[in-house]
């Protein structure tokens, strides 16, 4: 791979979902790319790139670079420091103030395999105050395979790091030697493949009390990021919250958002609005 098919290729990339690749990855983008020019018997990246380009078939073949190019680790009660905030005090404060609706909409950016959407639901399912709230998970991600795993909620030993035995024996159901979420869960959460730069297909994502997006911005450059996190401004209802990863912050990127102490973590908050703008200007 030449200097300047990495660039090609890296741009068009870019272009399509955001995710950006810096020129020491170069090695890596030519390593796993080979098995798409196998795939379809070309001589070149050039000719590569001129099928992504022109290709009836690009649209799919781009969504084969992704699954290809990023990481799809995750585990159930992941970042479990976070959750306990998640549980003990921000879905207090948003019981209360909902009170009347009894409504609660959260949206998992970035779910993977499914296993955080399952986490959050396990921890309203634990909540006796939501016994008769109109409860919705909206869990998304850009890969079309990961989303089909997802849904189907079926899950090997290395999800379970984190999961103590009484969740596991209470939400999920042995199988083959993998468990099978059961259908409580998986009535609360709806899957569907997103790319978080695709503005017509992010109108189908309403308004949302809590936005989980972990370890997802990382791939983003900055332009990218800020585009991302616009949409999550307008997406949170009220002064909503937003979860990123724990390596992840916003210093130096946006300052849409306000950085909270909370007892068990630092999140981020949608500012409340105030006459003369957000809470700060």
């Amino acid at each position: 791979m030449t200097r300047e098919e990495f660039r090609l290729l890296r741009d068009l990339v870019y272009e399509y979902c955001g995710i950006f690749f810096r020129e020491e990855v170069k090695y890596l983008l030519e390593r796993r790319l080979n098995t798409r020019l196998r795939e379809h018997s070309l001589g070149s990246f050039n000719e590569y790139y001129r099928y992504l380009r022109y290709s009836p078939n690009r649209s799919r073949e781009l969504e084969e670079i992704i699954e290809l190019l990023t990481t799809n680790e995750t585990y159930f009660f992941r970042e479990e420091y976070q959750l306990k905030a998640f549980g003990e005090e921000i879905l207090p404060e948003i019981i209360k103030e909902h009170t009347g609706s009894k409504r609660l909409r959260i949206w998992s950016a970035g779910c993977s395999t499914g296993e955080e959407a399952y986490t959050i639901a396990i921890l309203l399912c634990e909540s006796s105050e939501l016994n008769d709230w109109n409860v919705e998970i909206f869990a998304n991600d850009i890969s079309r395979k990961v989303i089909q795993r997802a849904r189907k909620g079926v899950y090997g030993k290395s999800s379970f790091r984190s999961i103590g035995d009484d969740f596991k024996a209470k939400y999920f159901r042995p199988q083959g030697g993998h468990y099978i979420i059961n259908d409580e869960l998986r009535s609360l959460v709806s899957f569907g493949q997103l790319n978080l730069l695709d503005d017509e297909m992010l109108q189908l994502i309403g308004r949302v009390d809590v936005i989980f997006c972990r370890n997802v911005l990382i791939y983003f450059d900055k332009p990218a990021r800020l585009r991302v996190l616009k949409t999550f401004y307008d997406k949170l209802d009220g002064h909503g919250y937003l979860l990123l990863g724990h390596s992840e912050s916003l210093m130096n990127v946006s300052t849409d958002f306000e950085l909270v102490h909370l007892k068990n973590d630092l999140v981020y908050r949608k500012p409340i609005v105030t006459g003369k703008g957000r809470l700060g200007e």
